[in-house]
């Protein structure tokens, strides 16, 4: 890591359902809480690791240290939140959408507004970034597109290597989701309860079956709310009609031939119809140093010096 201010983290448990959310928040030395916080969100088969860790290292951590205020969100099940999956739980991506993110979103400006009440000359940020990495991108995407307050609220979306649909075809594309994610990752759900990955090795965090098959649906199918038949592609319409999206930045690694490809990255972004949206390919033809793959933008060590500067510079020029 480069040098900058000490990083202090803290963890934050949110009480929800049965158990609670793990919100980690990253802190440099004399922390502004009257800049604009950043909120993280993994995506699937994963956790607020992948933007963390306790040696410093991450997206997060370089952020923090940068001067930011960074919160990352394990969604119930993941990480630190609790309980973890044991099987039978019926929730799924829709509750990460219409209840999850909203809580934390109001949390974050909560927690800034009471640092600041006894500091009448301060004024505590009304707004806070949102980034994300791969699935976690089209949840937070759909919340912005479902709830004006959270239109007003996000002052940015950052994704990296995020896609709604996989159109791509070749032979990697059919053992990793045709045969891997659509078939025999059912069928593991089906034995434990849940989608037991880490004991498959398959990824960092566990799945509930609700998750694997709605994510599994919206990858091949209609972008619709399987709990209430919200349309989230008709109200992103909608969003961009008015004006309401967020300024944007979808992130894609050439190296990344499958779960984020290119390609399906910017179908992504036409589907959304972004106003102020900006677009980045990782890749050495591009001037970066690697061809990144899908979770080598956020893990290689390369990307404290290459593309996470750029990131850096994103937000300062975003406010």
């Amino acid at each position: 890591m480069s040098n900058g201010p000490v990083v202090t983290q803290v963890s934050h448990y949110l009480p929800y359902q049965s158990g609670a959310l793990h919100v980690r928040q990253l802190m440099p030395a004399n922390a502004d809480y009257q800049k604009t916080p950043i909120l993280m969100l993994h995506g699937v088969m994963s956790n607020g690791r992948v933007f963390y860790s306790d040696s410093g290292k991450g997206l997060a951590c370089y952020l923090a240290q940068a001067g930011y205020i960074v919160y990352v969100l394990d969604t119930l099940g993941r990480g630190l939140s609790t309980p973890k999956l044991a099987g039978g739980e019926r929730h799924g991506q829709g509750e990460v959408i219409r209840e999850q993110l909203p809580l934390v979103q109001h949390f974050i400006l909560s927690k800034h507004q009471h640092k600041l009440a006894n500091h009448p000359l301060k004024q505590a940020p009304s707004k806070v970034h949102w980034c994300a990495h791969s699935w976690g991108g089209v949840l937070m995407t759909s919340a912005i597109a479902r709830f004006e307050f959270i239109q007003s609220s996000v002052a940015s979306l950052l994704t990296l290597g995020t896609k709604r649909t996989i159109k791509v075809k070749s032979l990697r594309k059919w053992l990793m989701v045709d045969v891997t994610w659509n078939r025999v990752a059912p069928l593991i759900a089906k034995r434990h309860g849940y989608l037991a990955a880490d004991r498959w090795r398959l990824g960092m965090d566990n799945e509930t079956r609700a998750s694997l098959r709605q994510s599994i649906e919206w990858v091949r199918g209609d972008w619709i709310d399987f709990d209430d038949g919200f349309d989230y592609a008709q109200a992103a319409k909608q969003v961009a009609q008015r004006g309401g999206w967020p300024k944007t930045w979808f992130i894609a690694g050439r190296g990344d031939r499958v779960l984020g490809h290119p390609d399906d990255v910017s179908r992504m972004v036409q589907e959304c119809q972004f106003g102020d949206v900006k677009q980045t390919l990782l890749s050495k033809r591009d001037g970066y140093k690697h061809d990144y793959g899908h979770a080598e933008m956020l893990t290689h060590k390369d990307a404290v010096n290459d593309h996470f500067v750029g990131i850096k510079q994103w937000y300062q020029n975003c406010g």
